[in-house]
């Protein structure tokens, strides 16, 4: 599946989403700078061997800086017949919209 195709959402509905779950695949070094408060962070180089930490009776909302890797991300999820949408434009859309980042502790953090 190419991640043109996926599901998708943007910013604003993920932030007022109150069912589904959001996951950063973005990697360590990114997540401890800023990330969204409700997020759990599941590095895309990691997700295979992780995924099971997931409730797979939630839908996911993934995540990423501009939305290539939280694509993939998806695309693998939806194959695994998974419900998964990829959030458009990644955190920078996220933290374009004004919407809450924190960082690993717990203070206002960026998007790197």
């Amino acid at each position: 599946m190419h991640t043109t195709n996926l599901p998708s959402v943007d910013a604003a509905t993920a932030a007022a989403d109150t069912i589904s779950v959001l996951v950063d695949v973005r990697e360590h070094d990114e997540w401890i700078r800023g990330h969204a408060p409700a997020a759990v962070h599941i590095p895309m180089s990691e997700f295979v061997t992780r995924v099971g930490e997931l409730d797979p009776t939630r839908p996911i909302i993934c995540v990423c800086r501009s939305g290539n890797r939280s694509g993939q991300v998806t695309a693998w999820l939806l194959q695994q017949d998974l419900v998964a949408v990829n959030l458009t434009g990644g955190m920078n859309s996220w933290s374009a919209g004004g919407h809450q980042l924190v960082n690993s502790a717990g203070n206002p953090g960026v998007v790197i």
